[in-house]
């Protein structure tokens, strides 16, 4: 088994005394791990920084075998984003809520593209904080939970809409929400199209954070979400 493809660096953990397992979210082939024999080295391990793109050749036995990758490097994101902590965090928690959320070995060819689009916003610090709040939406529907923000669940209506179902993660308007109004969420107003400023971004992901948690990580056994995330939040709600 044997095939070339490009993807973004995820992870990379110590295997053996040299080796290292690679995580990267190739194009074709989605989320997809291998060993990088002698991933340790000064020559290898800058390339596979959290963040960074690089050619890879997957080669295996067997298609179900872990296998091995040759890689070489295309861009290296992480090192472009060293002296600034707040995209620093922003490219770790990209990586690793594609870690924790993606299936293994499953094409998601838009999504990625998405998820390169993203990294390179962050790096050219050029419009990454919306870019990754409605990202982390898309997550959430690649996952299977999709929000649904344009009307109301209670009475089909797109005016006034202010608060989202924790359940359904569907909008509810002010008259729709009734006696429920106090069981409800806050609807971000970034959410709704109002142009971002950090204390906007921070509720969006408040809001975000609480599907991914309450809903995905639920249902991938309840495990917590990745600390790089959490990290990133309190980053932005000390900025905002």
């Amino acid at each position: 088994m044997e095939w070339r493809d490009e993807g973004i660096v995820l992870a990379a953990r110590p295997h053996g005394e040299t080796s290292v397992i690679l995580e990267l979210f190739t194009r074709q082939h989605g989320r997809h791990l291998g060993v990088v024999h002698g991933g340790v080295s000064r020559r290898k391990a800058p390339m596979l920084q959290p963040g960074n793109q690089l050619d890879a050749v997957w080669r295996a036995r067997l298609e179900g075998h872990l296998g091995s990758w040759s890689v070489e490097l295309m861009r290296s994101r992480a090192a472009g984003v060293l002296s600034d902590p707040l995209r620093l965090a922003a490219l770790s928690a990209t990586c690793a809520l594609c870690a924790f959320v993606l299936p293994e070995r499953e094409a998601l060819a838009e999504f990625q593209i998405r998820t390169e689009d993203l990294c390179d916003a962050i790096v050219s610090g050029e419009g990454w904080l919306n870019d990754y709040v409605f990202w982390e939406a898309a997550l959430l529907e690649v996952a299977g939970f999709r929000l649904d923000l344009g009307t109301c669940g209670a009475t089909g209506t797109t005016e006034d809409l202010v608060y989202v179902s924790p359940r359904s993660g569907r909008a509810v308007s002010r008259a729709g929400a009734g006696e429920w109004a106090s069981r409800l969420l806050a609807l971000p107003e970034m959410l709704t199209g109002a142009p971002p400023s950090m204390a906007r971004v921070v509720a969006a992901l408040d809001l975000t954070g609480f599907f991914l948690s309450e809903k995905v990580a639920a249902s991938l056994g309840n495990r917590p979400l990745p600390a790089a995330r959490a990290r990133l939040v309190d980053a932005l709600r000390g900025e905002a």
